[in-house]
């Protein structure tokens, strides 16, 4: 039976996840997280993509991006996985599927998800317990937002942008933003609320 077609509205904002297959992890130096974000800033311009945030685990990745009418996500996509397949399939001798099926999406229908969206994605490695702090892990646009470190992947989240207009305050805001949400995480599974 064939799959389903895929529906990606011609513009728009969408939360993109894409996973090894069965678990596997995609990325095993630092190098190949390195190699993936350089492939994905190449191919944002080519095929019209806004990158808003980014976190890329060992097993799976979460984009959230941005499309407007000539963008082709699965084109993107397609082309981003495979070219990463090449770098991994060279370097370590894997033969078979890396990813597991297609990338995921799920439209963002209201602007406030937005940011909202993005904590969440930035807080998954500390959810993994990989770090403590979403400071301490360098492959997710958090850095960037919270902290003020350069990323020319990103392109700013718009609604980043309304948190203040003072660039230090901006920070401090969103860093204020992801600590009550780990907090509210927190309580939640301790059955406080």
């Amino acid at each position: 039976m064939p799959r389903a077609a895929r529906v990606i509205p011609p513009e728009g904002f969408l939360h993109v996840i894409s996973r090894g297959n069965n678990r596997r992890k995609l990325f095993l130096r630092p190098s190949d997280f390195k190699v993936y974000l350089r492939q994905l800033r190449k191919l944002k311009y080519e095929e019209s993509i806004s990158v808003f945030h980014y976190c890329l685990m060992p097993t799976h990745i979460h984009l959230l991006v941005g499309i407007i009418q000539n963008s082709d996500l699965s084109r993107f996509m397609k082309r981003l996985n495979l070219k990463y397949f090449f770098h991994y399939q060279k370097r370590y001798g894997y033969l078979g599927h890396l990813w597991q099926d297609r990338f995921k999406s799920k439209l963002i229908e209201y602007d406030t998800y937005l940011v909202q969206c993005g904590k969440y994605i930035e807080l998954n490695p500390v959810r993994a317990n990989l770090v403590s702090s979403a400071a301490d892990y360098p492959y997710s646009s958090y850095r960037y937002y919270a902290l003020g470190f350069e990323d020319k992947l990103i392109d700013n989240d718009p609604l980043y942008l309304d948190l203040s207009t003072d660039a230090a305050q901006r920070r401090l805001i969103y860093q204020k933003m992801l600590l009550d949400e780990i907090a509210c995480e927190e309580k939640l599974q301790k059955g406080i609320f």
